[in-house]
């Protein structure tokens, strides 16, 4: 029998959960929410001190787990030793939080090809390493998940954690990372069409401004100029985007695949109005 339940439609305990660059930001955020509701999360980021400190934090919160394995995606082999040690330790994965970024700010006269290189390496292409490496335990996951007939119960999930500049131009010169995010975006949707058949989907959170180191100086000294083009006039808070990401990842979110899904207060489509408005 159907279960409308709320603590049935968003309940992620006891699932294995993978946030990369889970120490801080938004990462942490997820992670926090996910521990919070009795996962069992892995996080990662390249700071070792960081990484583990932020696993101690989370833990002591409870009532799930939180554990740190370091690495720096930037390098290819630290994906493979990423994936070694988490399965290691599990043998399904239920969601992978591909959230590990990096953001670079420079005039198109001075934007260096190095900070490109590492933008769309980080940002898109390790998106994409991480989940096929993750294959293995994903499919195991939606395997647990078991059948309806020929229809998924509980698939596995892979939620990537986009931007709003991905979804429109933006107003500052962030060049590299609002390429890599439109990418990213496209790429989830891709992952959708061909892992949706074996019972993994593919969702995309595209975020708007949040309390994160990343934001910090363009908050400290623009976040009264970004509050007034956001119609809910807030920065986001942690329990938006890990609302979200408990969202897509429980039963509620089970038939969820290939969306992009804005956690930004309607700056997206107010800033589109006020464009037509100025036709």
């Amino acid at each position: 029998m159907a279960s409308f339940r709320t603590n049935s439609l968003f309940n992620v305990s006891g699932k294995v959960v993978l946030i990369t660059g889970g120490s801080r930001g938004i990462g942490r955020m997820i992670a926090t929410g996910f521990v919070a509701n009795g996962a069992k999360v892995y996080i990662t980021s390249r700071s070792a001190t960081d990484c583990e400190a932020t696993a101690k934090e989370l833990s002591a919160l409870g009532p799930g787990l939180c554990y740190a394995i370091p690495a720096n995606l930037q390098h290819y082999e630290q994906v493979e030793h990423l994936v070694k040690e988490l399965s290691a330790h599990e043998q399904v994965l239920h969601v992978l939080v591909n959230n590990a970024g990096a953001a670079w700010g420079d005039t198109i006269e001075d934007y260096p090809d190095s900070a490109f290189t590492k933008l769309l390496t980080l940002n898109l292409q390790r998106v994409f390493t991480v989940t096929q490496k993750c294959l293995p335990l994903l499919r195991a996951a939606a395997a647990q998940g078991g059948m309806d007939g020929e229809a998924y119960k509980d698939p596995a999930r892979i939620i990537n954690i986009g931007s709003v500049e991905g979804l429109r131009v933006p107003n500052h010169e962030t060049y590299a990372y609002s390429a890599a995010k439109a990418g990213l975006h496209h790429l989830s949707e891709h992952l959708a069409g061909r892992l949706g058949w074996e019972g993994i989907t593919s969702n995309t959170i595209a975020c708007g401004p949040f309390e994160s180191k990343m934001m910090a100086e363009t908050l400290r000294t623009q976040g009264e100029i970004i509050k007034n083009l956001i119609p809910l006039h807030r920065i986001g808070t942690p329990e938006d985007v890990a609302g979200a990401a408990i969202f897509l990842s429980s039963r509620a979110g089970a038939h969820v695949n290939g969306a992009t899904i804005a956690v930004d207060g309607g700056q997206t489509v107010a800033m589109q109005s006020m464009n037509i408005a100025k036709l």
